[in-house]
């Protein structure tokens, strides 16, 4: 065997994967996936069967620790690589993430005193009920002067963002706050699990903590004026001590060292942001390329020599994905799950025999189905919102919607129109970088999807008008992930010195492509163009009917 080798680690949001590479040439010698135990808390507590109110998604962050024990090992194993070729780990995770608790790092969800409390546990991602929060937070800023703290993330922050959450507890359940000596992301909590030390990492930080490498954590003014409360937020339960990616966070203690079977002191990285960490694996190292990943959700990635304030785009962080550019974020919060919804309440029953009848899921059998229609063929037209709208309207309140239903309606229509739905929205995201100054001349395509849907990437392709690779590898997180542990490593021990140097060896893509389609491209168009109509008026506060709806729904619970 060659090597030395590094792990990366993938917490996403159903699973934690581990995956050992090859320092010298990116090759991933094995994986092994660990699914959470408790998934998505968004009905009811465990154990107590406490009921959860609308927008809430929560975790257990023991399932977090059970990826380390387990995962691990077992990729370990799988690889035939010995814990002294293992040089340096990486860890990513999805963000915001974030969980509140005590001076030694004990989730106040894991203490019996707390355990009922839903405050108490880890807020996922994908946790919207914070979204009163946030636009006080918008609303506040704006009156108060304090402008130039939304200004890098489009204008205004929503639920997804750290301070919100945070906010929420202090706001909801004043006891927990008071309770959590520390309130952390949990890619920083899991990196402390590791090393024994607790750590911040800038890319959290940036894109989700309104911090900045100039200006830092929003001022202590600002967060008395949201609330007095939270006025010593960052000083008492947070730090100012952020560090850049691919630092050693440190090693590995000897506790969690025998939970993954490794060497105690093996070099561990910051924790980094599941999207940033697959931008180096897809072989972007500069300006104009766009890294998509496709997953449950899109997250949009480009990186320029240039700050440049966008209008809607989820963050600019000097640094935030690779070292001496500026990083851009914008994304899309529903797309995997937009299909998976379809497919698990409305498919009908006739589909689920045939697909069983063919040997086929019914996730295929749909692909199957529209593929064979033509663009426009349907007369559907959807707008991507059932999880809100991340970029650029940036409004978690924002719900779906579809037009032209008939009787006639089949169910691979529906289907395809809500794949063209997400592809408007990614190109709505494209125009508005490229309209700003920050070009898109082509799209790498890493995640789940590029590989589960051909028909979703041609799509993508025929709307955007753009042409789409796809990342060699399947697991570009994890494989980010080990790129910042074989940096943390660094040189003198085998691995790197910057990520820039690790991409260039560590990265592939496929040798397959997708191109636009002329004729399909006039169609889109078309299409395109009524999609922005609709954006714009239930979007922009023409008809907030989605809004009054939603406030119907949470007055009749």
């Amino acid at each position: 065997m060659a090597g030395p080798y590094v792990i990366g680690i993938d917490f996403g949001t159903l699973s934690g994967r581990a995956v050992i590479v090859d320092v010298t040439n990116g090759a991933e010698l094995a994986t092994a996936v660990h699914p959470y135990a408790h998934g998505v808390i968004d009905e009811k507590l465990p154990d107590s069967g406490i009921p959860l109110e609308p927008d809430w998604a929560l975790q257990d962050p023991i399932d977090y620790l059970e990826v380390l024990k387990n995962a691990v090992p077992q990729a370990l194993a799988a690889s035939g690589v010995s814990p002294e070729e293992v040089i340096g780990i990486g860890v990513d995770f999805t963000s915001c993430t974030m969980l509140p608790v005590t001076a030694d790092g004990t989730p106040l969800c894991n203490l019996p005193q707390w355990r009922d409390q839903p405050h108490a546990w880890v807020k996922l991602w994908k946790h919207h009920a914070a979204q009163p929060e946030a636009d006080q937070i918008n609303a506040i800023a704006r009156e108060q002067g304090f402008e130039d703290l939304l200004a890098r993330y489009g204008g205004k922050v929503n639920s997804e963002w750290f301070l919100p959450k945070a906010w929420q507890i202090l706001d909801e359940a004043p006891q927990v706050y008071e309770a959590a000596d520390r309130i952390i992301e949990a890619g920083d909590w899991i990196v402390w699990q590791m090393i024994g030390v607790e750590t911040r990492n800038a890319c959290a930080a940036g894109y989700k903590g309104m911090w900045s490498k100039k200006d830092g954590f929003p001022p202590p003014a600002f967060l008395r004026a949201l609330d007095p409360g939270l006025e010593h937020l960052v000083d008492e339960k947070m730090s100012h001590d952020i560090l850049p990616l691919g630092a050693r966070a440190g090693g590995l203690t000897a506790a969690a060292a025998a939970w993954m079977g490794l060497r105690p002191g093996t070099a561990v990285a910051v924790a980094v942001i599941d999207a940033h960490a697959a931008v180096p694996a897809a072989t972007v190292s500069g300006p104009e390329r766009m890294v998509i990943i496709m997953g449950t959700s899109n997250c949009h990635m480009v990186v320029s020599d240039e700050e440049i304030i966008l209008p809607g785009i989820s963050g600019v962080v000097a640094d935030g994905i690779l070292p001496g550019l500026y990083g851009y974020e914008a994304g899309q919060a529903c797309v995997g799950d937009h299909f998976a919804w379809f497919v698990e309440n409305a498919t009908p029953a006739s589909y689920q025999r045939e697909a069983e009848a063919r040997g086929m899921s019914v996730y295929d059998l749909l692909e199957e189905k529209a593929a064979q229609l033509r663009p426009g063929e349907s007369g559907l037209l959807a707008l991507d919102w059932w999880n809100g709208n991340r970029s650029v309207l940036v409004d978690a309140d924002l719900t779906g919607m579809m037009v032209g239903l008939t009787l006639s309606t089949r169910a691979e229509e529906i289907f395809r129109a809500l794949i063209e739905a997400t592809a408007f929205g990614t190109r709505m995201i494209i125009e508005t970088f490229i309209e700003n100054g920050i070009p898109v001349r082509e799209i790498v395509a890493t995640g789940g999807l590029p590989d589960q849907n051909r028909l979703l990437m041609q799509i993508y392709a025929d709307v955007t008008g753009l042409p789409l690779h796809v990342a060699a590898s399947g697991q570009t997180s994890a494989l980010g992930a080990a790129m910042h542990g074989a940096v943390a490593a660094g040189a003198a021990a085998g691995g790197y010195d910057s990520l820039t140097e690790a991409a260039a060896r560590m990265a592939g893509l496929r040798d397959e492509r997708y191109l636009p389609i002329s004729e399909n491209q006039a169609i889109y168009q078309k299409l395109y163009e009524e999609y922005r109509i609709l954006h714009d008026y239930f979007g922009r506060g023409d008809n907030d009917v989605m809004k009054r709806l939603k406030a119907i729904r949470r007055a009749a619970k």
